[in-house]
Parts: C-alpha cells; sequence; structure tokens
C-alpha cells in the first residue's frame, strides 16, 4: 500500500487500547517485543515440522514473569486479569499452541497447585514453575472421556499410607516435557486431585504425532502404571469435579483473550497483504468487496475485545461467573476461527503458504474451537442459565 495512505488499526477503530491501564498496555508491549525476538522468526518451521522448544520457550517466559503471573506468591507476579488478558494476546497473535504452552503451565498445572495444594506442594513446585525451570502439565481428558470427565476411567486406590494410580489421559499439552503433572482420578471419596512427578516409577508420556492443528505444541498421552506417591500427594483443598472444573474456567478466560490474537494477527497480514496485491490494475484492498471483508472482520473483532476486556475486569471484581466464561469463550473463540477462514480467502492461493500465518492460524483454531470445553457444550451451558433448563442429557 502506498506510503501516503493512513490505515488506522482493527483494534483501534474504537481506540480500544484506551480501556487499558499504562501497566497492561506496557505488558502487552513486553510480550509482544519478546515474541517477536524468540517466536515469530521461527514458529512457521516449527509448525512445518511439528516440533517446539518448550523448555527454552519457558525459560524466556520466566524471565519475563509470564508463567502463573495472575497469581500471588511463590514468585508469581501476582498481576490483575486483564495484564494476563493481554499477555495471552499477544503471545496468540504469534501461534496458538505456544500460547497453549504458557496457559497449562499458568491456569491449570500451577493454578491447580496453588487454589488446592498444600502449602508444602507449593513450595515444592510454583517457584520453579514461575521461572520455568520446571514444567507442569494436566491430566484430565481421556482418550474415551473428553466433554464428560465425570466419566473418567483413571482410578487412584489406597494402599496402606499411600495412594496408587493406574490409567492414562490422552492430548495433553506438555505432558512429555513436564516435570510434574495434576492428574485427576476417580477414588471411593470422588474425584481427587495428584500432584505427580514425572519421574515416578510407572509415569510415562509419549508425544502425539502426525497432528494437523497445533503443531508447534507438545502434545501427548499419559499412562499411569501402578504410579504409587506418598499420602501428601493429594491436592488436600478440594473434592470432586470441582476442582478440575474451576481450573478450566479459568484457562479458558486466557482463551478468551489469546484468540483475539489470532485474530488480529490474520486481520492485519491480510489487509498488508491486500494493499500490497494488485489485479485488474489496483491493489485489491480498494475493491468494494474486499472492503466489506475486512470491516466486518473488524467489526467482529472489535466486540470480541469488549467482550474479554467486560470479562476481565468482571473477574478483577469477583464478578465473573463460568456462565459468563462460557459466552465469553464460545463467542471469541468462533468469531476467531471465521475471521481466520475469510482472511484466507482475500489472501488466495497465498493463504495456504507457510509463509503467512493466516491458514496456520485457522489450523490451530479448529483445536481452540473443542478443547477447554466445545462449542456445544458452552451452548449447553449458556442454554442452561437462560432456561433454568440441563439439556446435557436430553
Amino acid at each position: 500500500m502506498a506510503n501516503d495512505v493512513r490505515r488506522t488499526a482493527p483494534l483501534e477503530l474504537l481506540n480500544l487500547s484506551a480501556l487499558l491501564t499504562d501497566d497492561e498496555r506496557d505488558i502487552g508491549a513486553s510480550v509482544r517485543a519478546m515474541v517477536d525476538e524468540h517466536v515469530r522468526p521461527h514458529v512457521a518451521r516449527w509448525f512445518e515440522e511439528g516440533t517446539l522448544p518448550a523448555r527454552e520457550l519457558a525459560l524466556e517466559f520466566g524471565r519475563l514473569g509470564v508463567l502463573g503471573m495472575h497469581l500471588e506468591g511463590y514468585g508469581c507476579a501476582g498481576l490483575n486479569a486483564t495484564a494476563y488478558g493481554v499477555a495471552a494476546m499477544e503471545i496468540e497473535a504469534a501461534d496458538s499452541g505456544v500460547r497453549s504452552m504458557v496457559s497449562v503451565q499458568g491456569s491449570l498445572a500451577m493454578y491447580a497447585i496453588h487454589a488446592f495444594g498444600s502449602e508444602e506442594q507449593g513450595q515444592e513446585w510454583l517457584p520453579r514453575m514461575a521461572t520455568g525451570e520446571a514444567l507442569g502439565c494436566f491430566g484430565l481428558t481421556e482418550a474415551d472421556h473428553g466433554s464428560d470427565p465425570s466419566a473418567m476411567a483413571t482410578r487412584a486406590k489406597r494402599d496402606g499410607d499411600d495412594w496408587v494410580l493406574d490409567g492414562s489421559k490422552m492430548w495433553i499439552t506438555n505432558g512429555s516435557v513436564a516435570d510434574v503433572a495434576v492428574v485427576w482420578a476417580m477414588t471411593d471419596d470422588g474425584v481427587r486431585g495428584f500432584v505427580v512427578p514425572t519421574d515416578a516409577a510407572g509415569f510415562s508420556a509419549t508425544a502425539i504425532k502426525h497432528k494437523l492443528s497445533m503443531r508447534a505444541s507438545v502434545t501427548s498421552e499419559l499412562v499411569l502404571d501402578g504410579v504409587r506417591l506418598p499420602a501428601d500427594a493429594v491436592l488436600p483443598g478440594v473434592r470432586g469435579l470441582k476442582g478440575p472444573l474451576s481450573c478450566l474456567t479459568e484457562a479458558r478466560f486466557g482463551i478468551v483473550w489469546g484468540v483475539l490474537g489470532s485474530a488480529r494477527d490474520c486481520l492485519e497480514t491480510t489487509i498488508e497483504y491486500a494493499g500490497s496485491r494488485e489485479q485488474f490494475g489496483r491493489p485489491i484492498a480498494g475493491f468494494q468487496l474486499t472492503q466489506k471483508k475486512l470491516v466486518d472482520m473488524a467489526l467482529e473483532l472489535d466486540k470480541a475485545f469488549l467482550l474479554a476486556h467486560h470479562l476481565g475486569r468482571a473477574k478483577e471484581a469477583g464478578t465473573a461467573t463460568p456462565t459468563m466464561v462460557s459466552v465469553a469463550k464460545l463467542n471469541n473463540v468462533r468469531e476467531a476461527i471465521a475471521i481466520a477462514r475469510e482472511c484466507r480467502t482475500i489472501l488466495g492461493a497465498n493463504g495456504i503458504s507457510l509463509e503467512y500465518s493466516v491458514l496456520r492460524h485457522a489450523n490451530n483454531l479448529e483445536s481452540v474451537l473443542t478443547y477447554e470445553g466445545t462449542c456445544e457444550v458452552h451452548t449447553l451451558v449458556v442454554g442452561h442459565a437462560l432456561t433454568g433448563l440441563d439439556a446435557f442429557r436430553g
């Protein structure tokens, strides 16, 4: 696009950055600079190869203070919810898989230990997880039990003072590079959480290959074959599904913000491309149909930001509910993947190349669309709120 053409960034149509504090904007700028240096130059290759240098990146995010940044104590930054959301947005603007690594570390594994663990468990793991020296994973989903975790087959039984765990978990981010796994298992007393060092006898993790989505992410199957743990390995602060479900609500908040980054990057990439790509003697950005696509996408992106921002402030005020998180997750992921797909149409054949981020984001968002609760699950959560009737088993 010609140098004398003035453009407004999609999120500045409504001056949305003014909704953030100076500190929140500074955090966003710092995270963006970090991913510009350590992620963007390499992520297309990682995606193509199906690899991720998770440990090296964890140390970089740890130095920046991003891991568990919304938690208090244990070396965590203790920042507000919106600041964490802005960080998630900037990380996912580079790649959903990298954001997933950070989210699982801070909002699932660290959060579970912070919220429900003993002081001893917190002191043992959280400081090292905050610096990225130790990586964590979160074992809830099973091959046959995704949306219905109450049917999980993994079992924990008492044997004297010890616990013995048997079962398997599937689609576990960070699993085969983690130092500690928070594993949820059925006991005689309902669902309980366990802090499982990954070097425990009987624990194994195998990376899942041949993925078409989230390729720049470590995804694994966990197997627990008679894993014997001491009595104090159990998370003492929670019993039942409230534990894992509250962790998922925490992680979904990061997704609500994160997908704004994917969508924003797609839209910014597409506007830049459309300004330089000429057909019929002029840039395609100057054609009415192209502008309509860009405007429609920008409007949905801005509305999604407003929803994420509202949820962040509600979380900070203590008024956010799981239903609010479901509304935001359902809307923002659905709109983000629609934006990514529409952007691909403007890039034409170039849109399928890894030279551009658009289809990589779209492929990743196919996973984000269904993990941490499918669209169907969140639809029924919101439907229950509207009608008072539970349709999950209807």
